[in-house]
């Protein structure tokens, strides 16, 4: 099955890249965002991204199922996420003075937008940081253990 995914996606981009050599129109022309080749060619990457989406989540789920301790290192996983969703959190700052700052530049927003933008960043930091650590830890632990 994850053969003939392949050869599908990869029969639609051959198709796509045919298809835009002959179909694209002319860069002079102000209304071409508009034109039908430029249409198929956005249908034609909306279908690719569907197709891989599905296609990723379909054989991730199936591999976390069907291998053995798969479901618990999902949980554990998750159950990480939500730890660092959490401090992530306790650490966001929600001041009036930023949202007083951003009004004045002409962008309305709340305390709570200005939390949460907080809350996602030092999600992805830390998120960053730990998979810095993963990589590095394997390294370390080699040098110092032998």
């Amino acid at each position: 099955m994850h053969r003939i995914l392949k050869i599908v996606l990869i029969v639609i981009g051959v198709i796509a890249a045919i298809m835009s050599f002959f179909m694209m129109p002319d860069p002079a022309d102000p209304d071409a965002i508009n034109s039908t080749g430029i249409s198929v060619m956005f249908t034609l990457t909306y279908i690719l991204l569907v197709v891989a989406a599905a296609a990723a989540l379909f054989f991730g789920f199936k591999k976390m199922f069907t291998s053995p301790g798969g479901l618990k290192k999902a949980l554990f996983s998750l159950g990480g996420l939500a730890i660092l969703a959490i401090i992530g959190y306790a650490l966001a700052g929600g001041e009036q003075a930023v949202v007083d700052t951003m009004s004045g530049r002409g962008i309305e927003t709340s305390v709570g937008t200005v939390k949460t933008i907080g809350t996602l960043l030092n999600v992805f930091f830390g998120m960053v940081i730990v998979a810095v650590v993963l990589m590095l830890w394997p390294g370390v632990k080699r040098s110092i253990g032998r």
